[in-house]
């Protein structure tokens, strides 16, 4: 079975000191799904200059649909300056009141997310007012079966409890970084004593707001994933890291594709591992993917060392 897949929010163009890459989570969220054999759409708005027709290029150049992106005739096409600091660790900068803050409800957006077996989402793209409402309107069209992943991407300042909240209500599944974690904890009163370990803090996050799955990501040490009382521990291998742009947006992905297919936690966490692995030794967010990774999820195999 061919899953339909949304990402909904910003896309833009890192500045990288390597160069210039294509990104936004949602954008990066969408290439590796569609990578991985899914039918995969992005919900967002580039502005109508030089930078907007060279997304549209890069995503021909992916094999990526354009028909969700939206010209914007005023605001430019976002940019995120960003600097990559030990262990390949980026920090961004990213550009205010560009095309990607005014994504609207368009019908071929409605359209996609109603026939979505899953659709992902962030805080980033709901820095406007406009752009909450897009991100919540297509999210509450999807059907009810319908994986709702919110990929939390804390940036900067354009987050709030309320926004966080609001969020979480509406998704299904939780991916985060130990730092945004940490975030959370103290946000929503599950931090502050020794005692509280990591697995007690996503497991009351996971029923205080009804998420079927949560999922951790920890850098070099691997994974974590919670789904109903079940967990799967995964540890990485050790690889020379070029830079870790995109890596958990990669992880979402392939975490999405194993979930639609019915694979088990275990071997759900090792693919999703060794696809971000993949995406951490090249440079920028959407390298060109083997066509191995995508045969896994036909197979099931996971390849577990």
């Amino acid at each position: 079975m061919r899953f339909n897949v949304v990402g909904v929010g910003e896309v833009l163009w890192d500045l990288l000191p390597s160069g210039v890459q294509l990104g936004g989570a949602p954008a990066n969220f969408a290439y590796h799904t569609h990578s991985l054999g899914a039918t995969s759409l992005v919900v967002s708005r580039i502005g109508d200059d030089v930078r907007g027709q060279e997304i549209l290029q890069r995503f021909g150049e992916m094999k990526l649909s354009t028909e969700g992106l939206q010209i914007d005739r005023k605001a430019p096409t976002g940019t995120a300056s960003v600097a990559v600091e030990g262990g390949g660790l980026p920090h961004f900068a990213i550009e205010e009141n560009v095309a990607w803050d005014y994504i609207a409800v368009t019908s071929r957006g409605l359209a996609a997310a109603r026939e979505a077996h899953a659709i992902c989402f962030g805080t980033l793209a709901q820095r406007s007012e406009l752009g909450r409402k897009t991100v919540r309107t297509l999210v509450n069209a999807t059907p009810k079966n319908a994986l709702r992943v919110f990929d939390i991407n804390l940036r900067q300042h354009y987050h709030s409890p309320e926004l966080i909240a609001e969020s979480l209500r509406l998704s299904n599944i939780l991916k985060l970084n130990e730092e945004e974690l940490s975030t959370l904890a103290e946000m929503f009163g599950v931090a502050g004593s020794t005692n509280r370990s990591t697995k007690e803090q996503i497991r009351q996050l996971a029923t205080m707001f009804d998420q079927k799955i949560i999922a951790l990501t920890r850098g070099a040490s691997g994974s974590l994933l919670y789904r109903g009382g079940e967990w799967s521990d995964y540890r990485s291998a050790p690889i020379k890291v070029v830079d870790t742009v995109g890596a958990g947006d990669s992880f979402t992905a392939a975490l999405v594709m194993g979930v639609l297919s019915k694979m088990d936690l275990n071997r759900t966490n090792a693919i999703a591992n060794d696809v971000a692995s993949y995406v951490c030794l090249h440079a920028g967010a959407t390298p060109s993917m083997p066509g191995e990774f995508s045969e896994r999820f036909q197979t099931g195999d996971s390849h577990e060392k």
